[in-house]
């Protein structure tokens, strides 16, 4: 098959396999090495050693996969079959709940990298029955790729203020992935940015960690704190995280565009229960035996269950400190939290203690 012949037929494999778009981006991302090479420097990938110990390869793509020579770029779209037309607005009352934990809407339902790379992968299959074996390596958030890079240079929309990639088709709801491949395919063109002199998203993060317009200082980031942080959690900014256990959404929330969100008929993205409308001494409540058996096959579960609960004793703490607790809740939050007041663990005694000391 003629390869200009070809793009047009993988697109529609694309839709078949469930993934919302594709893209073709090239290879030489040279341009972009001062910028991540600028944010490496500043310190601001906090604990992530990874990052700075594979540098720039993150922006020479056949570096890491030898002989690629274009990449296909997918996006999938993650709001969950059944999502309310007002999800904006709910989602951001929650926030005000205090005694409700929250955890990001993309980590509700299965772990995307298990998903994304299964459809890149059925696609990849479709792609050699018509031309034959080829070169190729799957990723999803899984490797050094600069992902935001290669979507925007693609097409699959622009760079935001909060450094996510938005879509005018799209907002930002979805997961992106990549094939690399190792023939040549055209590049589809890159979309215009359209945020314009909008700051929702830097002016209404909790702990002000879009310190620039494209500038995020991960170490200030509620999901970099409650995810990929392994130690305490800076005092500064406990108050501030509120009762969320898992991620954070509020620059999405906050975004113009996510009105335009797409719903995901693939149904590995509905909301998994006890991860959906529950409360804190609920969620705090699981022994380790049943964090794990809740969070199979979930993102959630390769925090561990010491992570899980210092982030819950952390929004207990935050909650015992509201006024607006009802009494019973604030009771329960209590013996819940001195359950785990002895654990082996020194991070989720130490934030144990600080939490009930907020009573």
């Amino acid at each position: 098959m003629d390869l200009l012949e070809l793009w047009p037929q993988i697109q529609i494999w694309a839709h078949e396999c469930g993934l919302s778009q594709i893209g073709v981006s090239g290879i030489d991302l040279s341009s972009a090495e001062p910028g991540l090479q600028a944010w490496l420097d500043a310190g601001f990938h906090g604990s992530m050693a990874y990052m700075q110990s594979h540098g720039l390869k993150r922006a020479r793509p056949a570096e890491l996969q030898p002989g690629t020579v274009s990449v296909i770029t997918a996006r999938m779209d993650y709001l969950p079959q059944g999502t309310p037309t007002d999800w904006l607005a709910r989602e951001t009352d929650r926030l005000l709940q205090p005694g409700e934990a929250v955890v990001s809407l993309y980590a509700r339902g299965r772990d995307y990298h298990k998903v994304l790379r299964s459809r890149l992968q059925k696609l990849q299959d479709r792609i050699a029955d018509a031309i034959g074996p080829f070169g190729h390596r799957v990723f999803t958030d899984s490797a050094p790729v600069m992902e935001a890079e290669l979507a925007t240079r693609s097409g699959l929309g622009w760079r935001g203020k909060h450094t996510l990639v938005l879509s005018r088709e799209a907002g930002s709801m979805f997961f992106l992935g990549e094939l690399f491949v190792d023939f040549a395919l055209p590049e589809t063109a890159a979309t215009s940015a359209h945020c314009g002199q909008c700051t929702a998203c830097m002016d209404l993060c909790p702990t002000q960690a879009i310190v620039g317009p494209y500038q995020l200082d991960a170490r200030r980031c509620i999901s970099y704190l409650t995810i990929e942080h392994e130690g305490p959690i800076d005092e500064a900014l406990r108050p501030l995280i509120g009762n969320r256990i898992y991620g954070c959404d509020d620059c999405q929330l906050a975004c113009p565009w996510n009105k335009f969100a797409q719903v995901s008929a693939v149904p590995d993205w509905q909301t998994r229960e006890g991860l959906g409308a529950s409360s804190i001494a609920d969620l705090m409540r699981w022994s380790e035996a049943e964090f794990l058996r809740r969070t199979e096959g979930s993102a959630i579960r390769r925090i561990g269950h010491g992570r899980w609960l210092r982030n819950v004793a952390l929004a207990a703490g935050n909650a015992l400190s509201s006024q607006s607790l009802q009494a019973q809740e604030r009771e329960d939050l209590r013996q819940t939290l001195t359950a785990w007041a002895q654990h082996p663990d020194p991070v989720v005694q130490e934030q144990v203690a600080w939490s009930l000391a907020r009573a």
